[in-house]
């Protein structure tokens, strides 16, 4: 069977192409989200499953149920329902939440941004982070969309996640690597 994340990736490509062209990234990423957001949802998993509900109406499902998360405009519109549409068709709208990950990479890439997680043991003063965010600006040579995360387990320090890269320097790494020298 094929990787969710290779079946997704024509679909998110075809969109932005179109999403691209008509100067509608940040709608799309929205109505993309927000669509995601339903397919996440433990009661549609359950209506969308049901084997007697046919194509037509698990298309209209996800877009009425999303008109009422902000942002799902597009959904709404002619493009938004084919969408749909053809994602029912196929057996797709499983896969709206990575098609919108997809999408946002995508968008991002075409920004010249990156999203970053930044975890840390306790809150981060906006000084602090924005430090951060202008170091990781230098570094990666993007603009940073630095979204902040708090993990008491992690004792001290913080964790940086931007794509495929990780910086950590927490405590409670720097412990487990003192504890895997110890032993070893």
């Amino acid at each position: 069977m094929a990787d969710v994340g290779t079946i997704a990736r024509p679909y998110a490509k075809a969109l932005f192409d179109i999403a691209a062209g008509d100067r509608k990234l940040g709608e799309w990423s929205q109505a993309l989200n927000a669509a995601a957001a339903v397919l996440e949802d433990a009661n549609a998993k359950r209506v969308l499953g049901n084997p007697t509900i046919d194509v037509a109406k698990r298309a209209e499902f996800v877009r009425a149920v999303s008109i009422g998360i902000k942002g799902a405009d597009m959904l709404d519109s002619t493009q938004g329902k084919a969408l749909l549409a053809v994602l029912a068709e196929n057996d797709r709208l499983a896969l709206l939440p990575d098609i919108a990950a997809q999408f946002d990479a995508l968008k991002a890439q075409a920004e010249n941004k990156v999203k970053v997680t930044m975890t840390s043991a306790t809150p981060v003063d906006a000084a602090t982070a924005e430090q951060v965010r202008q170091a990781l600006k230098k570094r990666l040579g993007r603009e940073v969309e630095l979204e902040l995360a708090v993990d008491a387990s992690l004792i001290g320090g913080a964790v940086i996640r931007a794509e495929d890269m990780v910086i950590d320097g927490s405590v409670r790494s720097r412990l487990e690597k003192l504890a895997a020298q110890l032993v070893g």
